[in-house]
């Protein structure tokens, strides 16, 4: 078996392969996005962040803090310190590891069905192959051409110090976490938008209540494009599609990700995507490729990591086991914004329910309404529910605000586990005066058949 990518896909080869002969190919950093420059770093950079908003918002409850040095350096050097190793280390593990798997560096393109060549020159084949080749950020043209430095969500987090001026183009979570790192850590921070409302993704109610919070953190060009961009003296000027600029020390561009799948020939194999560039899947994981394989962002419509890795222990199972399939199970995946306030979210949106003409109740539980929102003086942060008014089950949870990706867990579970909402808030105990009551108050505020 042949593995493209050492993302989620490194993960895929356990002891059900020990008899198996196994090349894992890579053209990058070992370790594939969610280590190396995404999930993981900008977590462990949005932590300290967090610290740091705090102190600006510890006065109404009677407490003013002051940040007197944000030591970005040593933040940097941290993270990296700790992530870099990680990747060293599991190149030489993969390297001189286990007999029966060897790694190959260099990038994979198909010249036939069972069959790759590698820029190095070498030719693999392989019965089977898996396609766990991740994604990479796109850079709008304009930007690309330009001859203006600019970083991505690739290169940003090892710069030397904060920038004394941001700017972000882009609104989705990429853009609205690094809107919250350097705003937080001292930048003046500009983001410029395309769309009225940030992260439009989500339900419409917390997409707009998070537009309403980041216009008070930082300045927000909503409903612009960049048509125009210099560089002097290390200034970088930015002209909007209103007519009005934006001068900046430096440009970070969020505008999205793509897979990498343009790249590999996948014809050679008969493999086929769709039009966005996704290789098209069944629920097995299977291409339209006879044993070809594929997971991850390669894929997905979902970009996490968390599902990633479910469709790799589908993978597994499957290929080692042709005769007892198994399917993913992307019926409710969630997913988390660690901006500020936080955000989580699964299931289906107000919106989604409405056009897809299922009948639905919906309830909102303001933080304000319990008893550590009043400790927490939040009077902006609310959780907000959807369900199915004939089976009690939920179609969909949103929460914004403090702890958000974690409140949302319990939700996560009476979906996937087929639990009624009624059930689930009188069947257990809630601590009180926990912030969880935010959720137990809103399973009890559906209005059910």
């Amino acid at each position: 078996m042949a593995v493209i990518g050492t993302g989620s896909g490194n993960t895929l080869v356990g002891p059900e392969f020990a008899n198996w002969q196994i090349a894992i190919i890579e053209e990058s950093t070992f370790g594939g996005t969610c280590i190396n420059v995404g999930c993981i770093p900008t977590k462990m950079y949005v932590y300290p962040a967090e610290l740091a908003r705090h102190s600006t918002e510890s006065s109404r409850l009677g407490v003013d803090m002051t940040v007197t040095e944000v030591r970005w350096s040593e933040i940097r050097d941290r993270i990296f310190g700790r992530i870099d190793a990680i990747s060293v280390n599991g190149r030489e593990w993969r390297r001189s590891g286990r007999p029966n798997i060897s790694l190959h560096e260099g990038h994979a393109h198909f010249v036939g069905p069972n069959e790759l060549q590698l820029s190095n020159g070498e030719t693999i084949t392989a019965d089977h192959i898996v396609i766990a080749s991740g994604s990479r950020v796109v850079v709008p043209e304009l930007i690309a051409e330009s001859g203006v430095a600019f970083h991505t969500s690739d290169t940003v987090m090892r710069i030397d110090d904060v920038p004394a001026r941001v700017a972000i183009y882009g609104g989705g979570y990429i853009a609205a976490e690094f809107a919250h790192i350097f705003s937080s850590l001292g930048a003046a921070t500009t983001m410029i938008c395309r769309n009225e409302h940030l992260l439009r993704h989500l339900d419409t109610e917390v997409a707009a209540a998070y537009t309403a919070r980041a216009r008070e953190l930082f300045e927000l060009r909503a409903g612009q494009t960049i048509t125009a961009l210099a560089e002097s003296d290390g200034e970088i000027t930015l002209t909007l599609s209103d007519g009005s600029t934006v001068v900046t020390d430096l440009l970070l561009v969020a505008t999205g990700r793509a897979p990498n799948t343009d790249r590999m020939n996948l014809e050679a194999a008969g493999v086929e995507r769709h039009p966005d560039g996704r290789i098209i899947a069944d629920k097995y994981q299977r291409t339209t490729a006879k044993n070809v394989w594929v997971l991850g962002d390669a894929s997905t419509e979902h970009q996490l990591k968390h599902v990633a890795n479910h469709e790799a222990r589908i993978v597994a199972h499957n290929v080692v086991h042709p005769e007892a399939l198994i399917e993913s199970d992307h019926r409710f995946v969630p997913a988390a914004v660690f901006t500020h306030p936080q955000i989580a979210s699964v299931g289906l949106t107000e919106e989604q329910a409405r056009a897809q003409g299922i009948r639905f109740v919906t309830s909102r539980q303001d933080y304000a309404g319990t008893a550590y929102g009043w400790a927490m003086e939040d009077t902006t942060s609310f959780c907000k529910l959807i369900a199915d008014p004939a089976t009690g089950l939920l179609l969909g949870a949103h929460i914004i605000g403090e702890q958000a990706s974690t409140l949302i867990q319990p939700l996560i579970q009476a979906m996937s586990f087929g639990l009624k909402v009624h059930d689930m808030a009188r069947g257990q105990y809630w601590i009180h005066p926990a912030l969880t009551e935010v959720v137990e108050n809103a399973l009890l505020h559906l209005e059910l058949d």
